[in-house]
């Protein structure tokens, strides 16, 4: 096998803007151009994916940089795509970097009568050749065993907790780390460790899917400054009623950290005109032009995070190493400040 000389990225049209922001960081950790690979992936006049990659990739280490956010089908179907031109080219070895891993609610059979669709999409991931996988705050930290082939789940926590270590400087003693439901206790509690704030928990019941009957908040959260944290905000609704229980329990700010801004239909109206201050997000989603123009969504970078784990993964280095304030510091030195 010829030796991987140098990682090689190529991406879909999912998030073309995180993809060029990874290459521009690449060039810099590696002190010469790093380009997106050449290529093409179009679409025939009946919606046919089409992939065409103009450069050489045989013996080639391959990064394919494609969220599989909405639409979701369209999205994967170009990864799976663009995996079968790779490897039908002699690449060496292919790894998926998913920021956003779609499918990844319907992890279990909830009811009778219904898929486990991420495990489905783990097997054509990995029917298509695909060799590792890397993404960011899977729904469901089973499904890493959906695969037979390696996965590198990143989270996001270390990365929001430096944003409120910097953000909240001086106002640390005030801050209530919540989770919206019960099964985000864990992600929740990971955050509230790392910045030493306290936990709550808001107890919601549904009458039917999407739709929130009542909610309950486990906790003294009076006089505190509320920060809710989540995988995924795809509608808001809960989100913000969540917000709104608390500020009507005595919270006096509220304010949310979410990994996956999925921010579908009515989501961006509800935030906007919510009592949250802030909603946090990160751009594993290319935001829509609405989401950019809210006054209260900002939203947090995660290429420093995939670059350092793409070049770990390339030179063999450890990836969990990534999971630490003192190696995601330097990577973040421009955002975030030491002192």
């Amino acid at each position: 096998m010829p030796v991987m000389t140098e990682p090689k990225l190529i991406s879909g049209n999912a998030n073309k803007a995180l993809a060029a922001s990874i290459a521009r960081r690449m060039s810099m950790h590696r002190g010469m151009n790093v380009s997106l690979c050449d290529a093409r992936v179009e679409r025939f006049n009946d919606q046919e994916i089409f992939v065409e990659v103009y450069e050489n990739v045989r013996g080639e280490d391959m990064y394919i940089i494609q969220p599989t956010s909405n639409p979701a089908n369209d999205n994967l179907m170009e990864l799976l795509i663009m995996a079968d031109a790779l490897k039908r080219s002699s690449a060496a070895r292919i790894t998926a970097v998913i920021p956003y891993f779609g499918y990844a609610r319907q992890d279990r059979r909830a009811k009778a009568r219904t898929p486990i669709s991420a495990k489905l999409v783990a097997n054509l991931l990995t029917e298509a050749g695909i060799d590792r996988i890397l993404t960011l705050d899977l729904h469901a930290a089973q499904i890493q065993g959906f695969f037979d082939i390696p996965v590198d789940n990143l989270y996001a926590a270390p990365v929001f907790a430096l944003d409120i270590q910097h953000h909240f400087k001086g106002r640390m003693d005030d801050l209530m780390v919540v989770s919206p439901d019960v099964g985000g206790v864990a992600r929740a509690r990971e955050l509230a460790a790392r910045i030493g704030a306290p936990l709550s928990i808001v107890d919601k019941r549904r009458e039917k899917a999407g739709e929130v009957a009542e909610m309950t908040v486990i906790g003294d959260v009076s006089g505190k400054a509320c920060i809710i944290v989540d995988d995924m905000c795809d509608t808001a609704g809960t989100l913000c009623k969540a917000a709104q229980v608390l500020t009507d329990s005595g919270a006096t700010e509220v304010h949310a950290y979410i990994t996956h801004g999925v921010l579908s239909g009515p989501a961006v109206e509800r935030v906007s005109k919510s009592v949250m201050k802030s909603l946090v997000i990160t751009d594993s989603i290319h935001p829509t032009e609405a989401v950019k123009a809210a006054p209260n969504i900002r939203i947090v970078p995660s290429a420093p995070m995939f670059t350092q784990a793409i070049l770990n993964i390339w030179n063999g280095t450890s990836v969990s190493s990534l999971f630490e304030t003192d190696t995601l510091l330097p990577i973040y030195e421009g955002l975030y400040s030491t002192t």
